[in-house]
């Protein structure tokens, strides 16, 4: 009698499934901020000349450098990396400059802290020049509407040494 409705069980379930490993893949920056990016407008074309997509909205992925609170609005100076298929910045040396993200409220610099990844929605709002280093910079501005911090990935070790009898396939750093 078990039997007999086990083959019931996944259809009924199949749904379910489908939703979730979908929400899975969504992006996470809302459909109505990515449906005002023009499709020609990229991240490198931005930093490269922003007054000239001063206005315009656009999705842009990179690690934070730093991150200040003042009065008035959080600076978040960021390096700009290639996104993957969800926003995610891909963990390459690949860059097309820093830029600022200033967002209108308090974020916790703790958590908003160095090398951590974030996606941002938002406005491109011209340049400001700030200092780096001994030099005087000139930063592309992203007013933002949306941010998104990635999770911290934490990598786990099996510990060393270890013994393996057997066929298989493995892991070795």
């Amino acid at each position: 009698m078990v039997k007999g409705n086990r083959r019931f069980i996944f259809p009924r379930f199949m749904p379910i499934v489908l939703l979730l490993s979908m929400l899975g893949c969504a992006p996470v920056i809302s459909k109505q901020i990515r449906e005002q990016v023009k499709p020609d407008i990229t991240p490198e074309a931005v930093l490269s000349d922003p007054e000239h997509y001063k206005g315009e909205m656009i999705v842009i992925s990179g690690i934070i450098i730093e991150a200040e609170n003042t009065k008035e609005e959080t600076l978040l100076k960021i390096l700009q990396r290639p996104a993957g298929s969800r926003g995610k910045p891909k963990d390459v040396d690949v860059s097309g400059g820093r830029f600022l993200a200033i967002v209108d409220h308090y974020l916790d610099p703790v958590l908003y802290s160095k090398d951590r990844a974030v996606t941002i929605g938002g406005e491109v709002q011209g340049t400001r020049i700030l200092p780096l280093g001994e030099i005087q910079y000139t930063y592309p501005v992203v007013n933002v509407k949306e941010i998104y911090l990635w999770p911290v990935e934490k990598q786990y070790y099996s510990p060393s040494p270890s013994f393996h009898i057997g066929f298989g396939l493995g892991y070795f750093h």
